[in-house]
């Protein structure tokens, strides 16, 4: 099992960045297979970008490509989402989720574990 926490959330302006990171505690960090949704009200969670174990492969919605990057530094344990030139559309909760399947990455069904999330909100 794992927890993630995740930070780095705020107010930012259009065209600004942010870094977001999740924190995973318990073992076996190197396992799992790490996603990055978000969510505003009344939509459905909506996929941003996964990465694999290693590090070595990442996927990323087409709304988000270009402008965002998501990394992993398994020695601490930790996923991070760099989001630059952030537009107000960007404005969500974003979630950090965990799973040790490799299939339908996209998909928010595919992962065992979530963190709380954390408010990005981006002003025009």
């Amino acid at each position: 099992q794992v927890q993630l926490v995740e930070s780095g959330g705020g107010l930012v302006q259009a065209g600004g960045s942010l870094r977001l990171s999740c924190a995973a505690s318990g073992r076996m960090f190197s396992t799992y297979y790490m996603g990055w949704f978000r969510q505003v009200p009344g939509k459905e969670r909506e996929f941003v970008a996964c990465i694999n174990r290693s590090g070595g492969s990442t996927n990323y919605a087409d709304s988000v490509k270009g402008r965002f990057t998501i990394s992993r530094d398994n020695a601490k344990n930790t996923v991070y989402l760099q989001m630059n030139s952030l537009k107000p559309e960007d404005t969500a909760v974003y979630y950090c989720s965990a799973t040790t399947r490799p299939s339908l990455l996209r998909s928010s069904l595919a992962y065992d574990y979530w963190g709380q999330g954390i408010q990005v909100t981006v002003s025009s």
